[in-house]
């Protein structure tokens, strides 16, 4: 990284700065029945800016998670959002014959974001030349929280409990994993029937994360109670730190959009504490001199505050 772009990706890690953003923006995807529409939101001005790409919840798209994407961009990121097949946008039928497989159509979409970087590049007017491709990140909210632990090491185990393919990707370097669910042995009967994918192993999820749970979720695919939502942390080696957020329920305070109605714990003041802080250990864990994270994790751990409590190992 030259001297002049490290400073100016520097720069807007600090006061946020005036964000760009392109939408649709139109990647081919051959197989998948719909090209892969996405948003692209980034900073006006600087070079070698990292990636993230984020994987929206069930039936969201790109238009969704406004107040992460926006605060990101605005702090020196580039944010890439693609529409999964699931979105509502979409009108998915239940007997289309891709809905069994739309988990695995939604890890193909964040790897197709990270095969098309330099199409994105080219689509977003003023964008060309300016991504750090080897600084990318991925982040999700609910399923999109498992559809990106997948790239980060997490594995879906079959019927017989053993480990289903590696669908890890190495250009991704480190996550942010709010409200993933936990390991599939207390899932409802639905559950099981419905939704076979949902039995993750996290045992070989190595890459960094920061992993963001409430103490109030509580989800009806599960015979468990909000603990569920820190088996990614618990049952995950390596570097991981585990948020958990007072009172806060499966939107952890708004975060797919202020005042929407599936938000049922409005909080600005949570989510304007994920917006720091994944801000901080995503850019630690990119730019490993960075010392954001670690003073903004000292400060949490040792007073915690009203709104939750951060851990790490």
């Amino acid at each position: 990284m030259s001297d002049s772009n490290t400073t100016n990706a520097r720069k807007t890690a600090g006061a946020p700065a005036l964000v760009i953003s392109a939408k649709p923006v139109v990647l081919p995807a051959p197989g998948r029945g719909e090209d892969l529409q996405v948003s692209v939101s980034a900073p006006a001005t600087g070079g070698d800016l990292p990636v993230i790409v984020f994987s929206h919840g069930f039936g969201w798209s790109m238009d969704g998670y406004a107040p992460l994407a926006d605060f990101w961009a605005a702090h020196g990121f580039v944010v890439v959002r693609p529409t999964h097949l699931d979105s509502r946008t979409l009108g998915l039928s239940a007997d289309d014959p891709r809905t069994p497989r739309v988990w695995r159509f939604r890890v193909e979409d964040l790897k197709r974001v990270l095969d098309g970087l330099d199409l994105l590049e080219a689509a977003v007017p003023g964008l060309t030349g300016r991504l750090d491709r080897d600084r990318v990140a991925v982040a999700g909210h609910s399923w999109g929280a498992q559809t990106a632990s997948t790239l980060l090491g997490a594995r879906v185990l079959d019927s017989d409990g053993v480990p289903g393919e590696d669908l890890s990707d190495p250009r991704v370097k480190a996550g942010v994993l709010l409200a993933l669910t936990g390991l599939g042995d207390s899932l409802t009967p639905f559950a099981i029937e419905h939704l076979p994918f949902m039995k993750p192993s996290f045992d070989t999820m190595t890459a960094p994360a920061l992993i963001v749970a409430g103490d109030n979720d509580r989800s009806h695919l599960s015979t468990r109670g909000p603990d569920w939502f820190t088996d990614p942390y618990t049952y995950s080696p390596g570097n991981k730190s585990l948020l958990t957020l007072f009172e806060a329920e499966h939107s952890l305070g708004g975060i797919p959009g202020y005042e929407v109605a599936e938000t049922t714990d409005e909080s600005p003041a949570r989510v304007a504490l994920i917006q720091r802080l994944s801000t901080a250990f995503l850019r630690s864990a990119l730019y490993p001199e960075d010392t954001g994270w670690k003073a903004a994790a000292a400060a949490l751990e040792e007073d915690p505050g009203p709104l939750g409590t951060l851990q790490s190992k």
